[in-house]
Parts: structure tokens; C-alpha cells; sequence
């Protein structure tokens, strides 16, 4: 079951449709035409995991609803995301990342103070609700290994995005503390934010005692150790604006990487602000191996982004570009048992 065609169709050979579909197959079945159903339903009968992200309506119409599948497999589970989830008030409202990221709160602690809402610059409610999605099927796939049963899992972008902001939710919850703009400033600790130094900019993390002693010893500043105002962290937040001025003087006499190295020497975590370009000259990136190339059925060698978590036994690898649109249809119809009289005849009837 492939996604939209009209959303899709023209940017398969891009590079955000490629990394995302590497390594899948792809089948089209237009569960609107009789006998597509029984297609579908004959493949759940061996499958582990169907997953969907319709509005909540639409699985039961079509008849692909929990329910439905575990009469055909009582193992199978079901994965569900949707933008405000399976019930409620806002169930049925259409969503996307953007409005969810308003909703969730994150837009009103992102940016510069007084500079109103800002989105976030990647799709925080889209990713993180696919990855709690993720895990929700891994446990429930060993949940299966005691029970011998399957379930529904699903999650919503909306719970997703609020989850994400556990720190600043867990904090208004119960400390009545409502969170604001910080721009790039850590909301609790101090010394921790961007600064200036003589050729660009660069990222301090001097978070608790021990790294605020090395960092006032690389500095060379002793008298920061007994300055009543800077005794602890609670303080130096309170007076972040006076010890970042403080520090902003002293950061603009060497350059980022004599910033970077010096305090790392130290002990003290720093780092560049890197471009996108940029990210990939590291030398660390680079040894992570976070790209492979890979051919395409096009003609094209492109460059895939590799999985960020290493199995040392069982890695994995890159080995499929995107698939074409419905390339694997007559593949997966085979494979579920069907004759090619009557695959052919699927396409005749365009169920398929």
C-alpha cells in the first residue's frame, strides 16, 4: 500500500524520498475495488505488523481496523499514528507537524525572548511520534512472546510533541513553573549557551560544579569561585546575564577552534555551530560513517543517511534504494500465493 501518488510521485528521485524509503519495497492496492481487501487480509494472515497513519475513521470504513485483522491473524499488531489520536474532541481533525508544534507547546519556548512563536527546524512531532511508534511495536512484539497475543498500538503527533517537552511540562505540572523563550540558552543551567568568539560563533556547556571549576580555571578566573552571585547553579542563572557579558569579553580575543580546543582540553564540553556542509567535513562524522552511497534504479549514485544506532553482531546496512512506484507489486502478490493469471488480472481490474 503506497502513499498518496500525487504527493509522491514526482519527487521519488529526490533525496529526502530516497533516504526515507531505502530498503523497502513498494506495492500498490486500491482498497476501494472488490477483492482488494482479501489481498491485504491474506497477507496480515503471515505478518508480524501492519502499520497506518490514516485519520481514525478511515481503517474501520475500509474494513482494516484492529478488529478486522486479528480475525484473520490474532497475532498481528497494529500500529496507528495519527495528529490528535484515536478518540476525543479533536480525533478526526486533519494534522500536521507544523500545528502540532504549536500545540504542544514548543513554538512558544523556541526562539529569541519577545520574539514570538518560532517552529522548531526539523519536524519534532512527526519524528518523535514515529519513533514512539517504534518502540510501542517492540514491545508489544515481546509482550506477544508471553501472551501469544497481538495488540493495537498507537500514538498521536500531539502526545508525541507534549512528551518531548518532558523537562518543561513536568515542571509546569508540578511546580507551576510556566516555561518561556530562552533562545540559546539552557532554561536551568549556567554557563550554557552560544557565544561569540573572534571569527564566529560557538557552543558552551559548563553545566554543574565540576565543569564550572575547570571552566573558571581554563579562563583563569579564580575570583568567579568565590563571587557570591556565581556560588552554584541555581545562582549563576539567576545572574546568567551578568556572567555571560562577563564572558563574552574574555571569548572574543580567540578564535572558535582555539575556544573549542582550550576548553576541551579542560574538560569542558564546547563545540562548533556547524552549516549542513560543514557537519559533514568533521572528522568525527566521517569516522561515525553516517553517509553510504548507493546506485539508484535511475542512474544516480546518492548518498543515504545510516542508521544512528549500531548493532555490533548485526549491523545494518544500506542495500536497497527507493523502490519505483508499485515496483514490488507482482513480487509481494507471488510471494502471498497468487498465480500470475491472477495478477494479471488484478491489474486488469485495477485493484492493484
Amino acid at each position: 500500500i503506497d502513499p498518496n501518488e500525487a504527493m509522491f510521485a514526482a519527487n521519488r528521485k529526490s533525496g529526502d524520498f530516497q533516504n526515507i524509503n531505502r530498503n523497502k519495497r513498494s506495492m500498490t492496492l486500491n482498497l476501494k475495488k472488490p477483492g482488494a481487501l482479501d489481498i491485504l487480509m491474506r497477507m496480515v494472515k503471515d505478518a508480524d505488523v501492519v502499520v497506518e497513519n490514516w485519520r481514525p475513521d478511515v481503517k474501520t470504513k475500509l474494513g482494516v481496523d484492529y478488529a478486522s485483522l486479528a480475525a484473520v491473524n490474532p497475532r498481528i499488531i497494529l500500529a496507528s499514528i495519527s495528529g490528535f489520536g484515536q478518540d476525543g474532541p479533536h480525533a478526526a481533525r486533519p494534522g500536521f507537524d507544523q500545528i502540532m508544534q504549536g500545540m504542544g507547546g514548543l513554538m512558544s519556548v523556541t526562539g529569541i525572548p519577545g520574539s514570538g512563536p518560532v517552529r522548531a527546524g526539523l519536524a519534532v512531532a512527526d519524528m518523535s511520534a514515529g519513533l514512539y511508534a517504534a518502540l510501542g511495536i517492540l514491545t508489544a512484539l515481546l509482550e506477544r512472546e508471553v501472551s501469544g497475543q497481538g495488540q493495537w498500538v498507537h500514538t498521536s503527533l500531539l502526545h508525541a510533541q507534549i512528551a518531548m517537552m518532558d523537562f518543561q511540562m513536568a515542571r509546569y505540572l508540578n511546580d507551576q513553573e510556566i516555561p518561556i523563550q530562552q533562545g540559546n540558552d539552557h532554561p536551568t543551567s549556567s554557563p550554557m549557551g552560544l557565544f561569540e568568539a573572534s571569527d564566529g560563533v560557538f557552543n558552551l556547556g559548563a553545566s554543574g560544579e565540576g565543569n564550572w571549576v575547570r571552566l573558571c580555571q581554563a579562563l583563569a578566573q579564580p575570583a568567579w569561585l568565590k563571587d557570591p552571585e556565581f556560588i552554584n547553579e541555581t545562582l549563576r542563572v539567576k545572574h546568567r546575564d551578568r556572567l555571560n557579558a562577563q564572558l563574552a569579553v574574555l571569548f572574543k580575543h580567540r578564535t572558535v577552534t582555539g575556544w573549542v580546543t582550550c576548553l576541551t582540553d579542560a574538560g569542558v564540553p564546547a563545540g562548533p555551530v556547524y552549516t549542513v556542509p560543514q557537519v559533514f567535513e568533521d572528522e568525527q562524522v566521517k569516522h561515525l560513517g553516517v553517509t553510504a552511497n548507493l546506485m539508484t534504479g535511475f542512474g544516480k549514485e546518492m548518498q543515504y543517511i545510516t542508521q544512528p544506532v549500531t548493532l555490533e553482531r548485526t549491523p545494518s546496512h544500506v542495500v536497497a534504494p527507493a523502490p519505483g512506484w508499485g515496483e514490488h507489486t507482482d513480487e509481494v502478490l507471488s510471494e502471498a500465493g497468487y498465480s500470475e493469471a491472477e495478477i494479471r488480472q488484478f491489474h486488469a481490474d485495477k485493484v492493484v
